[in-house]
């Protein structure tokens, strides 16, 4: 495995050396982070996909790009491993490999990574059932009850395995950000709100022992929901009770803790987390006084940064006529990735990239700066006048 983490002098070399414009670069939690990230969602199980994400890992850190994210259910494990790889390869010729191409030290990369789906082994013998069986029940990992309908599992037993799991797929003795994934998305129905938030709780203790140990440095929660939704909704959670819950989990009190981010969908269709005023404020306690706000808005005030995910929606926005027009940007891509990477409080916009052409149009934003925070609310609200066609009519 690799030593090491993201560390703030590692990050700012990195953003130093970079050929992206030096305003695309942010302090998160002492570290200098890119406010485009790479992520590694789709694609088929394959060989031919795992050198693509390689590749296109590779070429985001040669544009400038350090912060890079994956999950342990994505493409069942093997996603985690072409990252591995792509990560170990930069090391090496960060050291004098030799071969000329990208390369970046592991202090200079901030790797993130998600448990909490059930998953198989994609290179492993065996169907999902049978490995399930296999893998996580005949050896007590999982007990009965432990599954959600939604193949979800958040016990401490089982997101200690994981862990260790995507420690050994990712090479890394550190990952930089562990994600509990989808939790509310995939217990909540099942569980009922008490029992999630004891489970909840359970789950941050078990992240912030191993925090202490060494094999994380912060976590946080991959949402696709919760934050952004209506208050009173069945799946609303209060990003202020959430950071209460690790507060106590850490038994250090509200600077102590190790939840340092949030992932949720931004994009031109998806605008809740901006626009949607459903969040206690931040700060402010489960239910405290003060006006609602966005969940961005109460990210920030808790000291919490948040990672845009699906900004061009799976690539629905990309449709002909669906995204329009504006700073002269002729890309529907960049465009879509420059609006979200923008928005007060979004940390950095996490794009998926395998082909070499879509890797080039997406990071084509690093070549400029992001839209100034005084002319960004007059964009957006010229936006909302003028929604786009999701998935292009």
């Amino acid at each position: 495995m690799i030593a090491g983490r993201a560390t703030p002098d590692g990050t700012a070399a990195f953003a130093d050396a970079s050929p992206a414009d030096a305003r695309n670069y942010s302090n998160a939690q002492g570290l200098t982070v890119s406010n485009v990230g790479i992520g590694t969602y789709l694609g088929e199980a394959d060989e031919q996909t795992d050198l693509a994400v390689e590749a296109a890992v590779k070429a985001s850190v040669g544009a400038g790009v350090n912060v890079i994210d994956t999950a342990i259910n994505y493409r069942a494990q093997r996603a985690e491993r072409s990252v591995g790889r792509a990560v170990a390869a930069l090391a090496r010729e960060a050291e004098g490999g030799g071969g000329g191409g990208p390369s970046a030290p592991r202090e200079a990369l901030f790797v993130s990574t998600k448990n909490g789906y059930v998953t198989h082994d994609a290179e492993a013998p065996g169907g999902f059932w049978e490995q399930v069986k296999e893998q996580y029940t005949d050896t007590g990992i999982m007990g009965e009850g432990d599954m959600s309908s939604g193949y979800h599992c958040m016990t401490a037993r089982f997101l200690d395995d994981q862990l260790e799991r995507s420690r050994r797929n990712l090479g890394l003795e550190c990952i930089d950000l562990l994600y509990l994934h989808n939790a509310a998305e995939g217990q909540l129905r099942d569980r009922g709100r008490g029992a999630f938030m004891d489970a909840l709780a359970s789950a941050f203790e078990a992240y912030e022992r191993q925090r202490r140990a060494g094999r994380i440095a912060f976590y946080g929660m991959a949402t696709w929901e919760c934050f952004r939704a209506e208050p009173g909704s069945p799946q609303h959670l209060s990003l202020a009770d959430v950071a209460g819950i690790a507060a106590e989990a850490s038994g250090e009190g509200e600077s102590g803790h190790g939840l340092a981010f949030v992932q949720m969908p931004l994009n031109m269709h998806y605008g809740e987390a901006l626009l949607r005023r459903g969040q206690p404020p931040g700060g402010g306690g489960g239910g405290g006084g003060g006006a609602a706000v966005s969940a961005l808005e109460a990210a920030r005030g808790l000291g919490i940064g948040v990672f845009a995910s699906a900004p061009l929606m799976q690539g629905r926005l990309l449709a002909p006529g669906v995204m329009p027009e504006f700073l002269g940007i002729a890309s529907p891509a960049a465009r879509a990735l420059q609006l979200v990477r923008s928005a007060p409080g979004v940390t950095a916009a996490l794009v998926g990239q395998k082909s070499a052409e879509h890797a080039a149009e997406n990071l084509s934003v690093m070549g400029m700066p992001p839209i100034p925070p005084e002319e960004f609310g007059a964009l957006v609200a010229s936006l909302v006048a003028s929604p786009p066609r999701a998935g292009g009519g």
